[in-house]
């Protein structure tokens, strides 16, 4: 059974039109631009793929081979479609780059460039590939060993339009006609099923950027920005267990603003929120690189630092003294901004949950004393493994030793 070539073309030209329309539509939904420049660039694709395959038996060689500049353009809005999904400003000037090269090339006698035009357009092609792999492979996380057919299909896409081309070239070699080649067929097949899978992977991407964002705003405060009580819970199991693998102590604060209620009561739940914005400022700011920080209830707020307790000291009375020296003031009222802190160390290996509670305690300290001050939990607190370890020795009943005498075994009273 003969198959029409140039039926086989428009089919994938239309596919492509129609998987950039259900891109753009997406996109739109959904507000991500990086979907709108995938979708756009699948319909200039089919346009381009369209195009060349309506007018080669119509118009000039040169003229025919113009409008496959269009699909340069394609390849440039994949590249910039993977620059706007990870956050930069596309290339305007690159865009449009490989289209004008194109243009210039067949520009120049057919005789002479036959060959060149082959070459200059894998040039192209293979150009914009290397920039949308490179920038999905500078924004490369953890997990792209699974994500790994994400690096490589936006690079393949603005290839695979362009195949229509190269190959066209390639196999009328020698006078011999296009459409007779065996592998013309197979190609079309192979580009609508690659069109349709490109799109899966696509929307593969963007799930997996959607469930990390998702993630992130569950584990972080929306009013400070900093990290909530899951959040901070979960980045302190990591730097409690490298700490103790290393056998190094930490330190974990907990923070309650004094008198966090009259401030809502007199000024308003609106100049409550810039305290408490401000303070997740002072803290920031006065702790190091290494240390971790968030905000766990209402006022309070706690931070866990990989140092002994004397070093804690001096960061806590760093943040007592930026936030007490803050002077705010609504409507000329100026606002108390003084905190308590409560601090507790630990052996290495000791569980947040443990240190906060020891630290809690010492907060309730510095409450008492007067507040504005920071206060040292009296006893180091033991980690909850070993706390288990000395019940469950404490639990274990003691076994007299067995003695055995001609063949009989008896246990001592």
């Amino acid at each position: 059974m003969s198959l029409d070539i140039s039926t086989l073309y428009l089919v994938a030209a239309v596919v492509g039109a129609m998987l950039g329309g259900m891109l753009l539509f997406f996109g739109q939904q959904q507000k991500i631009p990086a979907l709108n420049w995938w979708g756009a660039a699948y319909i200039l694709g089919a346009i381009s793929i369209g195009v060349w395959t309506l007018t080669s038996p119509l118009l000039d060689g040169t003229v025919a081979l113009a409008f496959n500049a269009v699909g340069f353009v394609a390849c440039g809005m994949v590249w910039s479609a993977a620059r706007v999904f990870h956050g930069r400003n596309p290339n305007w000037l690159g865009l449009p780059l490989g289209a004008v090269v194109w243009l210039i090339v067949i520009m120049c006698p057919p005789d002479e460039t036959s060959a060149m035009r082959l070459t200059i357009g894998a040039g192209i092609v293979a150009a914009y590939a290397v920039l949308t792999a490179n920038e999905l492979w500078s924004e490369r996380r953890k997990t792209m060993q699974k994500r790994w057919p994400a690096l490589l299909v936006p690079a393949l896409h603005g290839f695979v339009l362009m195949l229509p081309i190269l190959l066209g070239h390639a196999l009328r070699a020698n006078g011999s006609s296009f459409g007779g080649s065996v592998w013309v067929p197979i190609f079309a097949f192979e580009l609508v099923l690659y069109a349709v899978g490109t799109v899966f992977v696509i929307f593969m991407l963007v799930s997996d950027r959607a469930v990390k964002v998702h993630k992130a705003a569950a584990s972080i405060d929306p009013l400070t920005g900093m990290f909530n009580r899951r959040g901070f819970a979960e980045a302190t199991a990591r730097v409690i267990e490298r700490e103790a693998n290393a056998g190094r102590p930490v330190s974990a604060l907990i923070f309650d603003i004094d008198h966090f209620k009259s401030i809502n009561d007199r000024f308003g739940h609106a100049a409550g929120d810039e305290v408490l914005k401000l303070f997740a400022i002072v803290i920031t700011n006065a702790l190091r690189m290494t240390d971790l920080s968030g905000r766990i209830g209402g006022e309070e707020f706690a931070a866990l630092l990989p140092c002994s307790i004397e070093e804690a000291v001096n960061v806590a009375e760093r943040v007592r003294e930026s936030f007490a020296a803050s002077g705010i003031a609504v409507d000329d009222a100026p606002v108390d901004t003084t905190v308590s802190i409560g601090i507790a160390g630990g052996p290495p290996g000791t569980e947040l949950e443990v240190l906060l509670a020891a630290a809690d305690a010492a907060l309730y300290q510095a409450k008492r004393a007067g507040r504005n001050r920071v206060e040292v939990a009296q006893e180091e607190p033991l980690s909850l493994e070993q706390e288990r370890r000395k019940a469950a020795a404490r639990s274990t009943p003691v076994r007299a030793p067995a003695i055995r005498h001609a063949g009989i075994t008896q246990s001592r009273a």
